[in-house]
């Protein structure tokens, strides 16, 4: 009998816990009650032919962050859940939690200086409104581009702005100029002054990171030579803000630096709140390289990326 009987348990359990049988479906397959079924999966349970495993995602993202804080000194780090280790699903994921976390840390009067790139466009497209007064948001890089490509910059900010109850402040201007002349000619401009400026007052900057792969969006919007971006990809592991860095954090080229539109590396230092809203696999390289720049105090990724950070 209780041979039977455990054939017919670990039976009940495959069709329940496997197949996704239903107690009455499994009753009916087996010629028994559907009582007896429960009774079966309950015994199989307690003779330890099941085991339950049940994984929280939000205890072991919660670890995770703090780990990251620590590792990285940082002030804050938001860690979302993405189902599947696949770039545009954790973009997406993460410009969700990027969107909480700005929901909850606007206030009246606060400054935003923002970037653009899928990656911010992303998090701009999931901005719900927030009741606030006072609040500038401003663009921190020119976003002209030279190629038919969109680099959604104008879309980003206006996003923004509307969601914050504001207008808009742009930067009309491509991010990287052919020579330092004629990029600090532009900048004499009173009103580039004045946007630039609105930039490096911003308590709140929130900004990603690019790489140096092929497929970058910078290396296909027409601002480099081919000389030019191989030395790049030699030298460097990505960009902030257009501004390109090696491992360590530090511009690993400043002519083109120095034909770079936008807020300074130097400046997101002093930042309040410098939010760095990255990941995937494939930006591991650029995301460590800022966070060893300090160029962000506030971090938020994925849980593949918070793994992959800390190994």
């Amino acid at each position: 009998m209780d041979i039977e009987k455990q054939r017919l348990s670990i039976e009940a359990a495959r069709l329940y816990y496997q197949a996704d049988y239903s107690q009455q479906q499994i009753a009916t397959q087996l010629g028994v009650s559907r009582p007896t079924v429960s009774r079966l999966l309950q015994y199989a349970k307690e003779q330890g032919y099941v085991r339950v495993d049940i994984i929280d995602p939000l205890e072991d993202l919660g670890v995770l962050a703090k780990k990251l804080k620590k590792k990285y000194q940082l002030e804050t780090v938001q860690v979302c859940y993405a189902p599947i280790n696949e770039y545009e699903e954790i973009r997406k994921n993460i410009g969700k939690k990027a969107v909480e976390f700005l929901g909850e840390i606007v206030q009246d009067g606060d400054i935003i200086g923002v970037t653009w790139g899928m990656t911010m466009y992303s998090v701009a497209l999931n901005l719900m409104p927030k009741e606030v007064k006072g609040v500038e948001v401003v663009q921190l890089k020119g976003g002209v581009s030279h190629s038919k490509i969109n680099t959604y910059a104008a879309e980003t900010v206006i996003l923004f702005a509307e969601a914050f109850k504001t207008v808009a402040r742009y930067l009309p201007l491509p991010v990287i100029f052919e020579s330092a002349d004629i990029k600090q000619l532009v900048e004499q401009d009173r009103h580039i002054q004045r946007i630039i400026e609105m930039g490096k007052q911003a308590n709140i900057a929130v900004f990603t990171v690019g790489t140096v792969k092929e497929d970058a969006l910078l290396s296909r919007l027409g601002y480099f030579t081919k000389e030019e971006w191989k030395l790049l990809q030699h030298t460097g592991v990505g960009d902030i803000c257009s501004r390109f860095i090696d491992a360590q954090g530090n511009l690993c080229s400043e002519e083109i630096n120095n034909r770079t539109v936008g807020i300074a590396l130097s400046e997101l230092h002093k930042k309040e709140k410098s939010i760095l809203v990255a990941g995937g696999l494939r930006k591991i390289e650029a995301i460590r390289a800022a966070l060893a720049g300090k160029y962000a105090n506030m971090l938020v990724t994925d849980k593949f990326t918070a793994k992959a950070l800390l190994e």
